[in-house]
């Protein structure tokens, strides 16, 4: 529709439909939500497009028209030196990368080192087979990440990662030629609100149908409203081959630029964004959403715990030995399904934010509702919900500042824990003295 060849819109097309993983880690690590269910969603997808994209190189690459060699012929050699590729890197996996790798362990520097010189060595090999540099970039980090130091590493490599980000932006403005730009400036804003729009309705769309909350939903699909610097890679592989003009790859540059920074601020205002769409987003949610919905079986609970996260499972633990009737909420189902047999305590599926939720809850003999929930938005919601809907027990919760705890105890919470400064033992301490009064 906006008269681009077929061949040419087609590229185009593939090449808008991946998102940047490395982009989207960075933002969510920054908000610490990697580990919530729309963070680990997200990832989940992104790394399946990464997967689909290197695919998509590869075929391009190995699939040359001007060498006047038969199509069948060249798939067949791909496949044989993607086998060779693949089988060696699959021994090295087994026998070889976990040893040196925990020989390298022993020195940060040297882990760090190795881990670049690895993605370097693999990413000349698999030039060298014919295929391009991120395919072996790309290869290197899956075989590191089946070793038992990959979170060492990972964490090691977050301020190279966000070093060299910052060279991946200044290649990106240097390849926008502002008149090529300015001519096709029509076709990169409709394809750029299609990305930033379309991209993220699609996912809730999908997600919705699949039983998730609309929160969740739409948390998950903002992270794929911009297109992915593999986006740019293809692009510049296309050009070189020959499928497209550089008209076309400063068009895929343009919707790059207009949606990784619009993109970067929807994710990163995106609670607030949710709190003013909420309303319109009923339409994303089945009226069943939880995929395990998981209805409460204790009778009278004495005491609630919203969120199994890290600091939620502590508190379990500690209150158990005291004999209470604990009862459980969280709205990861998977989260769910792996305590419930562990913890021998009631569970439920629930959201934090779900105004319903306090309806579902059995409050009549609860003395204390925590919640171990990490952000503020949810816990403060918590606190409204129980209250308006007429809880008159107490009511913990967790912050990460003095400002968010001042925060939740003016919204009607009774304890306010600062993770950053203490542990659960003030939370267990008026819990237990609470129970034993009564």
């Amino acid at each position: 529709m906006l008269g681009l060849a077929p061949v040419t819109a087609a590229y185009v097309a593939v090449a808008l439909t991946f998102s940047s993983t490395i982009i989207i880690v960075k933002l969510l690590s920054d908000k610490g939500e990697v580990d919530e269910l729309h963070g680990r969603i997200a990832i989940g997808f992104l790394i399946v497009q990464d997967i689909a994209v290197v695919v998509a190189m590869i075929a391009l690459t190995a699939i040359d028209t001007a060498t006047g060699t038969p199509p069948i012929q060249q798939v067949l050699e791909v496949l044989l030196r993607g086998a060779v590729l693949l089988g060696g890197l699959g021994a090295v996996m087994r026998w070889v990368l976990p040893r040196v790798v925990h020989r390298m362990a022993r020195q940060s520097e040297l882990l760090v080192l190795f881990a670049i010189a690895w993605a370097v060595g693999l990413a000349s090999v698999t030039v060298w087979l014919g295929f391009s540099e991120e395919v072996g970039a790309f290869l290197a980090g899956v075989a590191l990440a089946s070793t038992s130091y990959r979170e060492a590493i990972g964490g090691r490599l977050v301020p190279l990662r966000d070093f060299l980000l910052l060279f991946f932006f200044l290649d990106l403005g240097s390849t926008l030629e502002l008149g090529l730009a300015g001519e096709q400036i029509l076709a990169a804003t409709v394809l750029s609100v299609f990305v930033l729009v379309g991209n993220p309705l699609i996912v809730m769309a999908i997600m919705g149908t699949m039983g998730y909350r609309k929160r969740v939903s739409f948390l998950a699909g903002l992270t794929v409203a911009q297109i992915s610097e593999f986006s740019l890679i293809l692009a510049a592989l296309g050009r070189d081959l020959g499928y497209i003009d550089p008209g076309t790859v400063g068009l895929i540059t343009t919707v790059g630029i207009i949606t990784i920074t619009a993109s970067t601020y929807l994710i990163t205002y995106s609670h607030q964004i949710y709190a003013r769409l909420e309303p319109l987003l009923d339409v994303f949610e089945r009226r069943q959403p939880s995929p395990e919905p998981r209805a409460a079986t204790a009778a009278s609970p004495q005491v609630i715990v919203v969120g199994l996260g890290r600091f939620g499972r502590e508190i379990v633990d500690e209150l158990l030995p005291l004999g209470l009737d604990i009862l459980v909420v969280d709205f990861d189902p998977l989260r769910i399904r792996a305590w419930q047999e562990q913890l021998q305590v009631e569970m439920m599926y629930g959201d934090a934010e779900d105004p319903e939720l306090p309806a579902a809850l059995p409050l009549h003999h609860v003395s204390w509702v925590i919640s171990a929930v990490r952000t503020v938005d949810a816990n403060v919601a918590v606190v409204k919900h129980l209250r308006s809907c007429g809880f008159a027990g107490s009511i913990a919760v967790v912050a990460h500042t003095d400002a968010e705890a001042t925060e939740l105890q003016e919204a009607g919470a009774d304890l306010a824990v600062n993770l950053f400064r203490t542990s659960a033992q003030p939370i267990i301490a008026r819990v237990a003295g609470a129970t034993r009064r009564a």
